[in-house]
């Protein structure tokens, strides 16, 4: 008499489950990678936004005139110029040519683009190079001892 598992022409079970396992694996996997990118695609990603469109971008003592400080704006850099007759200008510290960062250079009192020497002057407006609109500019408030920063009202 023949036990259930030792059956004329039956495989052993071992390599049946592992067939089984490595034929389900492939097919789930086949399976991900064609979803994956739709729901990457069709679901917005998290914000990184501030709540609020003001943020403290430095204290009224941090910088001397004709100095300039990289903040952070939501999930984007601002650039704080201090100006050399003691006034502030904030802008977005993102070239409106390819997104990079742009910083202050002091010696020639402007603002500089290093992806593409891309110039904008302490108004924010394009002086010379690819970038093809001015700056964002912010509003900039003193509020006792700290420099707020604020997105001006779209009119």
């Amino acid at each position: 008499m023949a036990s259930a598992g030792t059956e004329k022409g039956a495989s052993p079970p071992g390599r049946r489950q592992l067939l089984g396992f490595l034929l389900g694996s492939s097919v789930f996997a086949s399976l991900a990678s064609i979803f994956y990118p739709i729901l990457k695609f069709v679901l917005p990603p998290p914000s990184g936004e501030l709540d609020s469109d003001t943020v403290v971008a430095a204290r009224l003592d941090e910088l001397a005139p004709s100095a300039a400080k990289i903040f952070r704006f939501g999930n984007r850099p601002g650039l704080l110029i201090r100006l050399p007759e003691g006034g502030y200008r904030a802008f977005s510290a993102t070239c409106t040519h390819l997104d990079c960062t742009v910083q202050f250079r002091q010696r020639e009192q402007d603002v500089w683009c290093a992806c593409h020497n891309g110039i904008y002057d302490l108004r924010g407006r394009n002086v010379s190079g690819p970038p093809p609109r001015p700056l964002e500019e912010y509003d900039v408030h003193e509020r006792g001892e700290e420099i707020v920063v604020a997105r001006r009202e779209q009119a």
